[in-house]
């Protein structure tokens, strides 16, 4: 039995229960200090309990330490100082250490969940030191006894399992990276476990590619070799994931600590069954098993059997369109993702398999058709949609609660949500058996269900746990009442000998008041005291004077009541917390069994909990493929990418809900022959929408891949290899680059490994230059990825120079955002037309950002001078082609004042009366 369950069944420690009287002391005691079985005296130094302390924490240098003490953990020395200042609670003292006090803080045990999230946000690690004994028996070898404690597990960002210290829609991967090779074939490895639900990950990447794959899986931590911080690569791509890092000696990466963990964790001779792997593979897993090992102090999680995600069926997206298209994390605090734009999934698991679908499109063709046909059966048939979507919301996160279960850390709760959890893929089964569409996808998650619903074991443990729980569970087995009455007759009998008591202890507390005469006394309970009888202060005279001073003993004074006991009172509570205990006893041992079965089926289960995900995923696409008229693509493997009416999924939803509509366009990239465009250079003005239509379609390429219904009104996408979408631009102080730096650094990385099957996708290249550096750079980059890659791809720029490629190469082609002109300003009409834009309204733009009006005033004057040849101090030569818009603007410079400030400047303001003032701006109104 493990420590955490040994202390589970201990008695509570005198002095620390979590009733409101749990911290009431005897008189000689100040009602401020806790009580422990191993309290030690503020003037005493190194006691046994600090001893005890010092030696654990030792230990675990690198952790801040959890130490159990009744119903706190208690903190102390500098871990008190660091988790004071990090929670904003107070920092006490308590006892001196050399000489010094010890600084000291701590929190419930029952709100630990709580504090130990705010610590991991923050950085740290914490080490759980739980009591591993009932202090009674520590007071057995003595006065001086210390409760035996010890690490019971090491709590770090990557090894979470508790509900309270996850995101319940998405994974919490702890993810290790295995370097191998040399030089230009070095290639990272990488293992990511989740053990709150046991998805176990393996995939592998190229230096330049490392980065982007860590984004897609997201680790919460990353393991990596200690010789292999210098590597900056890793670190770099660690760093920028968000993950937290953690250097392992290289003893714990090995090809045979790897092959023989893996063989262990399944219980395998062989791995000929679990599939390949690679030393890089193994080596990536020897460490991450041993970190799993070490952290959990031996108990396994809940292991499901490595899948590779084979970079080649899988559509490659690197870190920085990652960050540009906002699949999952926004740019701006607060701003929409495309994930929640698109999540209608109604449970947990549904938006981590939602989640990990978009950050990892397929490339796979067949694979995509045959999740498009799943969401179209559920859009077809919206009734079995809705049916299974009621069913789901009734479904707890079985696969998170399986895993505490294995780690020996679940609670009755943990049982409830597997037994609610196939109750309720049991009635989806039968649901998806009673329907006529039965595409692939959907007729696999049914024959996962299926195992809950016959008479097989499954459906015997489904009705087992039925039977045997009650229908709202309690959090903690030492929260007795979980078994339901009539499910185990030794049970109910220890139960009814304890409850009778309930109705023996009214009739006594009856005699007693009746006999007194005190109307207002009561027996009451509490962990420090146990049964005890008690009046106000004012009553208690009549307890203490004759005749009743020989039947009732002093117990304690506090300032708002007295407490007595009777030797009665004591006989029957010896009896009652027999009867008490041996029920609790009997109620855990059936906790164990029942949690024994489960573990026993936990294959099975965790296929069960991944097929209600997937349909809950499926169903959730259905649902705003229908409420947001979304199109189901036609994807395969042409070089097509043809959409019509393409919109942005986040910024359409915001418009809509401030009572505007988004307008779509189209976006043909076939490259399908003669004068065919696979490139479209875009053009247009600031504001007029170029960004958003460049995500567009790259999202438009991204959620068909994933298998979803697109924003549009038809789209058929040829499946691409690798997306590239560098739109924005930001500097990397941090590193020493600026933004022209971090743009050419992404160019390059595009033009390195963009091939004919990728789509690109390029905001304003060369703009963080001079305009004939700029310039020549993005003509070069457009005429690469045009000649040499071959690749289908869009292209924003100000630069309309570059309009005049479509003349020259066969597949580009030229389109520019709609505007036009009212009253000296522009009006954009977020609209998509055919040809080259021919002026930049760079100065209208910025008149409507608000910029002071004699400053536009004189842009026009310069723009004016500047396109008739003339800078504005004096002549300026530009060669003829090189303007950003070349094409002639009526401006006339002119020194001549205006004839509404020559009136303005005669006028007697003075003499006005306020008639003539009203005239008289009407008159320079229409002068104007």
């Amino acid at each position: 039995m493990s420590s955490i369950r040994q202390k589970s069944m201990a008695k509570e420690a005198p002095g620390d229960s979590a009733s409101p009287d749990a911290r009431a002391m005897p008189d000689s005691v100040s009602p401020e200090t806790r009580a422990t079985p191993d309290s030690v005296s503020p003037e005493t130094r190194a006691t046994p309990m600090m001893a005890q302390y010092l030696d654990v924490k030792a230990k675990n240098p690198d952790f801040l330490l959890f130490y159990r003490m009744g119903d706190f953990f208690e903190l102390f020395f500098d871990d008190a100082v660091k988790a004071a200042s990090a929670l904003g609670i107070q920092l006490t003292k308590r006892g001196k250490h050399s000489g010094e006090d010890i600084p000291m803080c701590g929190v419930p045990v029952a709100r630990a969940d709580d504090y130990m999230q705010k610590l991991i946000l923050k950085g740290f690690r914490v080490a759980v030191a739980e009591q591993l004994e009932d202090p009674e028996l520590a007071k057995k070898r003595g006065p001086k006894a210390v409760v035996r404690r010890d690490v019971v597990r090491l709590v770090t960002p990557g090894t979470l399992t508790e509900d309270a210290l996850l995101v319940s829609g998405r994974n919490n991967f702890l993810a290790a990276l295995a370097k191998v090779g040399k030089a230009v074939a070095v290639r990272y490895h990488i293992a990511a476990l989740d053990i709150s639900t046991g998805e176990f990950l393996l995939s592998e990447a190229s230096a330049p590619d490392l980065g982007g794959e860590l984004l897609r899986l997201r680790p919460a931590e990353i393991l990596i070799a200690e010789d292999e911080l210098g590597d900056g690569t890793s670190k770099a791509a660690a760093e920028a994931s968000g993950a937290a890092l953690s250097p392992l000696s290289r003893a714990c990466f090995g090809r045979a600590k790897g092959e023989r963990a893996l063989k262990e964790a399944f219980e395998v001779a062989a791995l000929d069954g679990l599939g390949d792997f690679t030393d890089g593979d193994l080596i990536a897993i020897g460490a991450l098993l041993h970190y799993v090992d070490l952290t959990q102090m031996g108990e396994r999680p809940a292991l499901r059997p490595p899948r590779r995600d084979e970079p080649a069926r899988l559509m490659a997206i690197d870190a920085a369109t990652r960050a540009s298209l906002e699949l999952v994390r926004p740019n701006n605090e607060g701003a929409p993702t495309v994930f929640s734009a698109i999540d209608r999934t109604v449970t947990a698991a549904g938006a981590r398999e939602l989640m990990s679908r978009l950050v990892s499109p397929s490339a796979d063709s067949g694979l995509v058709n045959e999740r498009l046909d799943a969401v179209a059966a559920l859009i077809e048939d919206w009734a079995l949609r809705e049916r299974i979507r009621h069913i789901l919301k009734t479904a707890p996160d079985m696969s998170r609660a399986l895993s505490r279960l294995k780690l020996k850390r679940g609670g009755p709760r943990d049982l409830g949500a597997i037994r609610d959890g196939l109750r309720a893929g049991g009635d989806v089964a039968a649901l998806l058996a009673a329907s006529p569409a039965q595409p692939a996808h959907l007729k696999q998650a049914m024959t996962a269900l299926a195992a809950f619903t016959g008479d097989d074991h499954g459906g015997a443990l489904a009705r087992k746990l039925d039977r045997a729980l009650v229908g709202v569970v309690p959090f903690l087995t030492k929260d007795s009442g979980y078994i339901a009455t009539g499910f185990d007759a030794t049970l109910d009998g220890l139960r009814e000998l304890a409850s009778s008591s309930k109705v023996v202890l009214a009739k006594l507390q009856a005699d007693y008041a009746a006999q007194t005469g005190v109307k207002t006394l009561k027996i009451q309970y509490n962990n420090v005291f146990g049964y005890f009888i008690e009046v106000s202060p004012g009553q208690a005279s009549a307890l203490m004077g004759e005749p009743h001073s020989a039947l009732f003993r002093h117990k304690q004074t506090l300032a708002s009541a007295v407490r007595f006991t009777t030797d009665e009172l004591a006989a029957l509570e010896s009896r009652i917390l027999t009867a008490q205990g041996d029920a609790l006893a009997r109620e855990q041992a059936l906790f164990a069994e029942l949690s024994d079965a489960v573990l026993e089926r936990e294959d099975a289960i965790a296929e069960a909990a991944q097929a209600l995900a997937c349909l809950d995923c499926v169903g959730g696409l259905a649902e705003i493929a229908q409420v947001q008229n979304y199109v189901r693509p036609r994807v395969d493997t042409s070089r097509a990418f043809l959409v019509e009416g393409g919109r942005h999924p986040a910024v359409e939803q915001a418009l809509t809900r401030e009572g505007g509509a988004f307008i779509g366009n189209d976006c043909r990239l076939d490259g399908a022959g003669e004068r065919a465009p696979g490139f479209l250079v875009v053009t247009g003005p600031n504001m007029a929408g170029k960004s958003t239509y460049l995500r567009q379609n790259a999202l438009i390429a991204v959620l068909a891949q994933m298998g979803s219904y697109v924003p549009a009104t038809s789209a058929h996408i040829g499946v691409a290899d690798r997306l590239f979408a560098r739109i924005g631009a930001a500097d990397d102080l941090a590193r020493g680059r600026s933004t022209f730096m971090v743009e050419m650094t992404e160019t390059a990385a595009i033009l390195n490994r963009a091939t004919e099957r990728s789509l690109v996708i390029l905001d304003e290249i060369g703009r963080g230059t001079a305009t004939f550096d700029g310039l020549s750079i993005a003509w070069a980059v457009l005429e690469h990825l045009h000649d040499e890659t071959r690749c289908r791809g869009l292209v924003a720029t100000h630069y309309h120079e570059l309009t005049r490629l479509a003349d020259d190469l066969p597949r580009a082609g030229n389109v520019r955002m709609a505007v036009t002109e009212w009253k000296d300003t522009i009006v954009f009409l977020h609209a998509v037309e055919v040809g080259p834009a021919n002026r930049s309204y760079g100065v209208q733009a910025a008149k409507l950002a608000g910029v002071p009006k004699q400053v536009v005033a004189r842009a026009k004057q310069i723009l004016a001078q500047l396109e008739a040849g003339a800078g504005p101090h004096g002549p300026l030569t530009l060669p003829t082609d090189m303007p950003l818009f070349s094409a002639p603007v009526a401006h006339h410079a002119t020194d001549a004042p205006h004839p509404v400030l020559e009136r303005l400047a005669t006028l007697d303001v003075d003499s006005l009366s306020p008639r003539e003032a009203l005239d008289l701006l009407y008159a320079l109104k229409k002068e104007l």
